[in-house]
């Protein structure tokens, strides 16, 4: 098996400039950025050149409808409108990918199937990859309408944050085994949160009070690990996403935070590589074995 893993730091959260950004990646060894492009063409031009002096790749993330949550009176034709403008501009960046936060949650399954037809379209004549995210407050906001879509669209791709279905669904997903199978078949990317049934991001990956909460996460990401390997997908790609903005826990009164965010998504990126290398040492052996046989 020769597939490889390749870490993304988030700009999200990240409030100290592109240079910054640059020099964590360096010092956390990361190989690239996720995050929106920026809004001005000059801006633009000054990313996409310094990454690449860098040789750091990037994943450009595009919200459709308005923000992260999006306006529930917009159309569905307000969103791929967005999303054809940013995908545009994001183009100028070079990103290897899309990682769409799509659709609306309030939307029948028939609306929901048709933005997503089209928006694949719209993409494939952009001639980029659009992989579109499970998050809350969007149409892949729970497991069973994410399967209902996946099942009329069998090739749409997704970036898998299941840290949003945890706390939709108030409680870890593993009763959804085969709906968690479906994803991993269409995973083109992984958001490393992790979630428990009262949030979208515990307070600290490595408390033990959340151990169960992550080592159901990485149940399902070593199965997107293993579907892709059999894909025959060269590089599997993985964002450390915990982030600011209500999600990171907080202290009453004063707003601390409790934990460092920064050193959080480090964390949670030195353990994905390590469990990354230990499962493709023992894939290689099954492997080989196989072929001995």
């Amino acid at each position: 098996m020769s597939m490889e893993l390749q870490m993304f730091k988030t700009l999200w959260g990240h409030t100290s400039g592109l240079d910054a950004a640059i020099a964590a990646c360096k010092e956390g060894e990361f190989d690239g950025i996720e995050g929106q492009a920026p809004a001005a063409r000059e801006e633009r031009e000054e990313f996409r050149r310094k990454l690449a002096g860098c040789g750091l790749s990037y994943i450009a993330e595009i919200c459709t409808g308005g923000s992260y949550v999006p306006n529930r009176q917009a159309t569905e034709w307000e969103h791929l409108d967005l999303f054809l403008r940013h995908a545009e501009a994001a183009l100028e960046c070079e990103p290897l990918f899309l990682t769409v936060i799509g659709g609306c949650d309030a939307w029948s399954l028939e609306q929901s199937v048709d933005f997503f037809g089209r928006a694949m379209t719209i993409a494939d004549d952009l001639g980029i990859v659009a992989s579109f995210e499970t998050h809350r407050s969007r149409s892949f906001f729970n497991p069973w309408v994410t399967r209902d879509i996946l099942r009329q669209l069998p090739a749409l791709r997704l970036t898998c944050d299941f840290s949003h279905w945890c706390v939709v669904c108030e409680r870890l997903v593993d009763t959804e085994a085969d709906i968690i199978a479906l994803c991993a078949e269409r995973a083109h990317h992984v958001h490393a949160r992790v979630g428990y049934d009262q949030g979208a991001q515990v307070a600290h990956p490595a408390a033990p009070e959340y151990r169960d909460a992550l080592e159901a996460h990485e149940r399902w990401w070593t199965q997107i690990w293993r579907s892709q390997a059999q894909r025959g997908v060269s590089a599997s790609t993985m964002t450390s996403e915990f982030g600011p903005d209500g999600y990171l826990h907080c202290l009453p009164f004063t707003g601390a935070p409790v934990a460092d965010l920064e050193q959080i998504n480090a964390w949670m990126a030195g353990r994905q590589r390590r469990r990354f290398a230990e499962w493709s040492a023992v894939a290689n052996q099954l492997n080989l074995a196989m072929i001995s046989n």
